[in-house]
């Protein structure tokens, strides 16, 4: 396998075939990577055997996934309020466990956590309806219409509260990581489902209103385009004023609403993914986060194909 250079390579591909970190972050060498990004779901145990790795320099860490190692309680999971909880006591858990994820970052030598700020909380599983609908029925269908409007009127209604409150957050977090001498950055991650936070217009808001701060926007590509699809926001126009805060992104492609395959490879278009090229070009750190499904042989190819893209770009 050629080597991959700067690009770094996500966990989430092989974790749930490993207990053994050391043999999880082989495997990734083994196709070409020499930097990963630990994912949320490696373990305290697991990092007794990567954290001997990382200090001989057999791997490098780019990033980390809040939050970091994991948490098995689903309140500071991926998909949860988080950093928006109106509840004071757990918003304050939420903001220690993205501190010492940074920690870890920092103590690892990488650059930037990646963030799940948070969510409009429904009380019925809306995201899986309209990918149900959207499946079945389509995106142009009466009914799908209107389970967008509900999930519109409730985000629109409650939104601007919970932003509010990760702004809140963040800025603590940012001055707690700055007390205990801490550089890296903390990337707001576009979300795979609609009525998580941010848009990109939320983006926007949050990044804006921590000027300054060492917080910008981590573009998953996979679920940009999910939610373009969906319908909830345009994800190449709207990136207008937010490429100079790319902090990193996730490379994958999107298959319909399935996320995680590899660009160009799995979807056979050699030419839709271009689109997402000048936003992997401009960010910090460059991951592809791909699942289980993906082969060595696919994984290769694709970045061979990503490479030769964005060397074309330079070269222009």
């Amino acid at each position: 396998m050629e080597d991959k250079g700067v690009f770094s390579f996500s966990t989430c591909w092989n974790i749930k075939r490993h207990t053994i970190g050391s043999e999880m972050v082989r495997e990734i060498r083994e196709l070409g990577f020499r930097r990963v990004e630990l994912n949320y779901n490696v373990t305290q145990e697991m990092l007794t055997t990567i954290e001997p790795m990382i200090e001989r320099g057999e791997i490098g860490i780019s990033s980390v996934h809040n939050t970091f190692p994991h948490v098995p309680d689903p309140d500071y999971g991926t998909d949860s309020v988080l950093l928006g909880f109106g509840e004071e006591d757990k918003r304050q858990r939420a903001i220690e466990l993205l501190v010492r994820s940074a920690e870890y970052t920092q103590r690892y030598g990488g650059e930037a956590v990646v963030v799940h700020p948070g969510e409009v909380p429904f009380p019925n599983d809306i995201s899986k309806e309209l990918e149900q609908i959207y499946n079945g029925q389509g995106r142009d269908s009466e009914a799908y219409r209107s389970k967008w409007a509900e999930l519109m009127e409730r985000r629109e209604t409650y939104s601007a509260g919970y932003v509010q409150k990760i702004i809140e957050s963040l800025d603590e977090v940012c001055n707690l990581a700055v007390s205990r001498g801490l550089n890296v950055r903390f990337g707001i991650e576009t979300r795979s489902r609609p009525q998580q936070i941010p848009t990109l217009a939320e983006a926007k808001t949050i990044i804006k209103a921590l000027k300054g701060a060492p917080v910008g926007i981590w573009y998953d590509t996979g679920h940009a385009i999910m939610m373009d699809r969906l319908g909830l926001y345009d994800s190449v126009r709207e990136m207008e004023g937010l490429m100079e805060d790319i902090v990193g992104v996730h490379i994958h492609e999107t298959l319909g609403l399935s996320d995680h395959w590899c660009p160009y490879v799995n979807s056979k278009d050699m030419e839709f993914y271009d689109a997402y090229l000048p936003i992997i070009e401009r960010a910090q750190v460059k991951v592809y986060e791909l699942k289980a499904a993906c082969q060595p042989e696919e994984i290769d190819e694709s970045h061979s194909l990503l490479a030769a893209k964005l060397a074309a770009r330079g070269q222009a």
